[in-house]
């Protein structure tokens, strides 16, 4: 029950339309909290990204009677591409920097990010190229997680 609510609540955050589970991009690892921020951190840097902001949301959530405080959301993204698409598209400003959460379960830890790909539905055919990467390298990160193990 904790999960479900704990992914209904993510779900609020990470998106405001309407949302299917195959509009986002799950990982499990079995790596502490903080060893799995750490690699998280080290795979976005390495993949070319920066870390805007780390938010912790666990306050609110132990307000609603949660137990946790190994709950973040991770604002992160390229300066450069992130301007580009404001600029061009005003619209997207309520989605960038894209985000990723990141939060403990037992002893794993799971990160949950929205699809890129829902957002290419919202630029022009030339920049969806953009979010065809950001998606790509979703993947890579996550999988440089579930491999750190």
């Amino acid at each position: 029950m904790k999960i479900f609510l704990k992914s209904l609540c993510l779900l609020g955050l990470l998106i405001s339309s309407h949302s299917f589970a195959s509009d986002l991009i799950m990982a499990r690892t079995t790596a502490p909290f903080s060893e799995a921020m750490t690699n998280l951190q080290v795979s976005l840097r390495e993949h070319g990204y920066t870390v805007a902001r780390v938010q912790r949301i666990d306050i609110g959530l132990t307000g609603m009677g949660y137990e946790t405080d190994k709950y973040r959301i991770v604002f992160v993204g390229k300066a450069d591409e992130i301007k580009y698409i404001i600029n061009k598209y005003p619209q997207m400003i309520p989605y960038m920097p894209p985000k990723v959460a990141i939060f403990a379960e037992g002893r794993d830890t799971l990160l949950v990010t929205a699809s890129p790909l829902l957002f290419a539905q919202m630029v022009d055919e030339q920049d969806r190229i953009i979010f065809e990467r950001w998606e790509s390298d979703v993947h890579s990160v996550f999988s440089d997680l579930r491999g750190a193990e």
